[in-house]
């Protein structure tokens, strides 16, 4: 059966075009009729009424390519004080070590729903926290990472489940304290244990690289060998990683994953933020994603990474919210251009367009969604319909700058994921009620 969405405005083709009319079937976009600029169809109109009318400006769905969904709990709390990457460390690591399979599902579907209000339809879940809080299995080995699939589930959210291998706390340093619940003891325990999730419809399983100080060389040429598929490494978001890795294998944390073949077009460096004129030419050579998280770059005061270097030597950028400390895309989208505006002190880094095709299309694809992120025939029915007259985005223009530039999560209207519709702007004090919830549980 064909559902029909008249559309006040869109985002179709890289320009927003108005009196937009997509057909959806199953799921999946199946017509898109334009008007041309003089108002006339660009084809026959057809004779029945749409089946829903979305007033102001409608996006594709935006991917958020790289989070911690448990980080959630610690907005507002963490940033008291004063501190380093270091130091926020130890108290995320405080509420890593409370968690079970059932407080957990809790929390992230509490935090998928705040993303799904925000306008996400897919999540990449950089999953770390595996095992029990002595470090042995549970009886489903994978108990904490079907949570998180059935959370992103009910919350009605994609997910690719990212998990992650971390086998050392440092070069050459056994896992201690709470990291104990993150390592599977080897690569290949990793792997048999990962090959064993049952993702389930609307997900996906990737692998992910904690970090080069967490995975041993013998390993990292291990998942080159057996892992082809999606890939994410937090890569550099610390001089102190970049120093260590140095001084331990006498070279840079790129160079080192190019050296065990795992810079790939399908391989994602998150923060990617302290970076040589080598390092960036590496990245881009592979065609590699790298996902900047501005707003937790600048809580933790990592850095400001070369995000146009990086997209100038060939590298695709894509977006994410890392450690929850703000979930807004439309803020992060804008970082990018603002942090290297401060950076550089010049204007004009990132076109509007450039940066919602980062949130959208390339994000998803990043993800393993490449039929996701735009509005066109045969892409998954993603539709995110945003207000133009709030206070934010009145006067700003009905373009992709107003999106990019003006509009924030509080201006998202309605959202359709996969042809259902999974939020609208009435659930925003439900869904708050349940984060308070849940997060207060968690912090006792």
């Amino acid at each position: 059966m064909t559902t029909t969405y008249l559309l006040e405005h869109a985002w179709v083709g890289g320009r927003v075009e108005p009196g937009v009319v997509v057909d959806v079937d199953d799921g999946v976009i199946s017509g898109v009729t334009l008007r041309d600029r003089s108002g006339a169809p660009e084809a026959e109109p057809r004779p029945l009424e749409p089946d829903h009318v979305l007033l102001g400006l409608t996006i594709p769905g935006l991917a958020n390519c790289h989070s911690h969904a448990f980080h959630r709990a610690l907005r507002g709390r963490t940033q008291r004080g004063r501190g380093t990457f270091w130091t926020w460390r130890d108290q995320m690591y405080v509420v890593a070590g409370r968690l079970d399979p059932d407080s957990y599902f809790e929390l992230a579907r509490a935090t998928y729903r705040e993303m799904v209000a925000a306008g996400i339809t897919a999540v990449g879940e950089f999953h770390y926290l595996h095992h029990q809080h002595d470090g042995a299995p549970y009886a489903d080995p994978n108990a904490m990472g079907h949570a998180l699939l059935e959370a992103a589930r009910e919350a009605g959210i994609r997910i690719t489940l990212l998990d992650s291998l971390y086998l050392s706390s440092g070069f050459g340093k056994p896992p201690h304290g709470v990291q104990v619940r993150y390592s599977d003891g080897s690569s290949q325990a990793w792997a048999d244990r990962t090959a064993a999730i049952d993702a389930g419809p609307g997900a996906r399983v990737g692998a992910a690289l904690h970090s080069v100080r967490a995975v041993p060389r013998d390993a990292l040429e291990h998942v080159a060998r057996h892992h082809d598929g999606v890939l994410h490494v937090h890569l550099s978001e610390q001089v102190a990683e970049n120093e260590a890795c140095q001084a331990a294998y006498g070279v840079t944390p790129t160079r080192l994953l190019a050296a065990h073949g795992l810079l790939r077009p399908t391989t994602t460096l998150v923060h990617a933020t302290h970076l040589t004129s080598a390092d960036i030419a590496l990245i881009g050579e592979a065609n590699a994603y790298v996902d900047f998280c501005p707003t937790t770059e600048r809580d933790l005061g990592d850095g400001v990474g070369p995000s146009r270097r990086l997209a100038d030597a060939g590298a695709r950028l894509t977006l994410g919210s890392d450690s929850q400390a703000v979930i807004d895309l439309f803020e992060e989208m804008r970082a990018v251009e603002l942090d290297e505006r401060l950076a550089t002190m010049r204007r004009g880094h990132w076109s509007a367009a450039e940066l919602l095709t980062a949130a959208t299309a390339t994000g998803h694809a990043s993800l393993g969604w490449p039929d996701a992120g735009s509005i066109a025939v045969g892409q998954r029915a993603d539709l995110v319909t945003l207000d133009l007259a709030s206070p934010r985005t009145a006067g700003a223009g009905v373009d992709e700058h107003a999106v990019v530039f003006a509009a924030s999560a509080g201006d998202v209207l309605q959202v359709v994921a996969d042809g259902r519709l999974v939020h609208t702007r009435d659930q925003v004090g439900e869904i708050g009620r349940e984060l308070d919830r849940v997060i207060k549980a968690v912090h006792g």
